[in-house]
């Protein structure tokens, strides 16, 4: 819409510019060329009564002349050229405008000397003694000209811009609906579901907004049902889980008791309780998220919270904290940030050849997380999508259910910040979390 107005403004400026630039010139040259034709003719009077009380000497008479504007006078008289100006001579002349003038014709011609412009009138003398020119410059003209085309080109460029903004104006008006609509879309789609189209009385936008609203508390609503759906079945899931995590505790308590070829079953039954807790575990915190449950923030030294969290994750020292942020302290939801710092220690226990470092240090106007593991890292490709609920590596690596990454990314995207995965020098990958200095 904004070129259109565009294209629209300069098309029209142009054909203005055009029909101006064509009628303003016109005119100019056709008053140019009469007025230049009544003062050669005036000046011609002169010549003729000099010729006719029989003065002889014909130069002085033509310097004499009372015209002022012209640049040259010259005369063909009884078959010899008289000329006023050197370089405006007779071969200055087109032959074809001599002819005609020689011819008893009035005419006008324009010619081009040393690079000038000229208008040349010639006009017959009585008596058919023979011709009389004068030569008038059209530099004042072409002057005139440059400056009406400067001023034209200038004026269709302001008609342009003014066309840009008009359509820019015009595209946004009309737009805003749309563009509203996209905003409010891109935050249900980045998990907003409070976002609502406000109409803002335009009646264009009412019924859509009605529609698109409607949706979205649509989707809210299963979402928040799901949600609680996956939190109930998760906490009925704990009583029995517990109970046969007890009852395999028993059973492993009495390994020795059982028979060889029981003890290998056993062995696999209790790895995948394990894992079945894992998984209960993790959909119950993920289920909590979607259900909307809200973070509770206190005060806390995010240096000691980290290395205590990192530390029992690990099983040993693994966390530095930089002295520059050794004393800080942050309004963070302290279960959230624990389980945050637990979770990658545990992913690069388990996936990544063990944790060799956690760093705590200082960003520009952010705090970082740093996890390193020793194992193969992650290519490029994949940085992405492991971060998607149930997203495992190859045969290798599947050991989890794929939940704590997810976990890790929704806990830290509540605290306004952001978590990256990069490479390892040497090897490996680096996880970072960096979060917004809040308060300190």
């Amino acid at each position: 819409m904004t070129l259109g107005f565009g294209l629209l403004a300069l098309g029209l400026s142009a054909l203005l510019s055009g029909l101006a630039w064509t009628l303003v010139t016109r005119t100019m040259v056709s008053q140019t060329e009469q007025t230049a034709l009544v003062e050669t003719s005036l000046d011609r009077g002169e010549v003729e009564t000099a010729l006719l009380t029989g003065v002889a000497d014909l130069p002085t008479v033509l310097e004499g002349v009372p015209g002022t504007d012209s640049a040259a006078v010259l005369a063909h008289v009884d078959g010899r050229w008289y000329a006023t100006s050197p370089s405006l001579g007779p071969g200055s002349l087109p032959t074809s405008l001599v002819t005609l003038v020689g011819g008893g014709q009035e005419a006008t011609q324009r010619i081009r000397v040393d690079g000038t412009l000229h208008l040349a009138v010639g006009l017959p003398l009585d008596g058919g003694r023979g011709s009389y020119f004068e030569i008038y410059s059209l530099d004042e003209m072409q002057r005139t000209a440059r400056a009406l085309s400067l001023g034209l080109v200038a004026a269709a460029v302001v008609t342009v811009l003014i066309g840009l903004g008009v359509g820019r104006f015009a595209s946004r008006l009309a737009l805003r609906p749309l563009t509203e609509l996209n905003r409010v879309a891109a935050d249900v789609a980045a998990g907003q579901l409070s976002a609502r189209l406000d109409a803002d009385g335009d009646p264009d936008l009412e019924e859509l907004a009605g529609s698109f609203n409607r949706t979205v508390e649509d989707l809210q609503r299963h979402v928040v049902a799901d949600a609680r759906f996956a939190v109930d079945v998760s906490h009925e899931l704990r009583t029995p889980m517990t109970t046969m995590l007890n009852s395999m505790q028993v059973i492993q308590n009495r390994r020795e008791q059982l028979p060889e070829s029981v003890r290998e079953p056993v062995d696999l039954l209790a790895d995948e309780l394990e894992r079945f807790r894992a998984l209960v575990v993790d959909l119950l915190e993920i289920s909590r998220h979607d259900a909307g449950d809200q973070v509770v923030r206190e005060t806390v030294r995010v240096g000691d919270l980290v290395r205590r969290a990192a530390d029992a994750a690990a099983g040993r020292v693994v966390t530095a904290v930089d002295p520059a942020v050794a004393t800080l302290t942050m309004e963070v939801d302290k279960r959230r940030l624990e389980r945050v710092v637990a979770n990658l220690v545990g992913n690069a226990e388990t996936h990544g050849g063990g944790c060799t470092a956690v760093r705590v240090e200082p960003g520009a106007h952010r705090l970082r997380i740093v996890v390193e593991d020793a194992g193969p890292g992650i290519v490029p490709e994949r940085r992405a999508r492991v971060f998607e609920r149930f997203a495992r590596g190859g045969s290798s690596e599947r050991t989890g259910v794929g939940l704590g990454l997810s976990i890790v990314q929704r806990h830290v995207a509540l605290h306004e910040g952001q978590v990256l995965v990069e490479e390892r020098p040497g090897g490996g990958a680096r996880f970072v979390v960096e979060l917004p200095t809040i308060s300190s």
